[in-house]
């Protein structure tokens, strides 16, 4: 079991600014202010539940392959002359 762990980290300069305020704020050492904050995000990731790929509904269309999109109107004209025919 690892009791504690020294690392060296880079911080973005605005990230490391929140991070001064947090700690000035509840009148905390840095660790402990990196500590509860690290807690508080790694807390609220694991609670998140895991997104799922969006899946709509399936709806049939009367394109087939090969007939262009841009000529939509050609398509919608030869259905209805077809449909007018029968």
């Amino acid at each position: 079991m690892l009791l504690s762990m020294r690392t060296t980290l880079t911080i973005d300069d605005d990230l490391a600014a929140a991070i001064e305020r947090f700690q000035a704020s509840k009148g905390l050492k840095l660790r402990e202010a990196v500590d509860v904050l690290l807690r508080s995000g790694l807390e609220l990731v694991e609670r998140s539940p895991t997104s799922k790929p969006y899946e709509g509904p399936v709806f049939e269309s009367k394109l087939v392959p090969g007939v262009d999109p841009n000529r939509m109107n050609q398509l919608a004209d030869e259905l209805e002359v077809e449909e007018h025919l029968s």
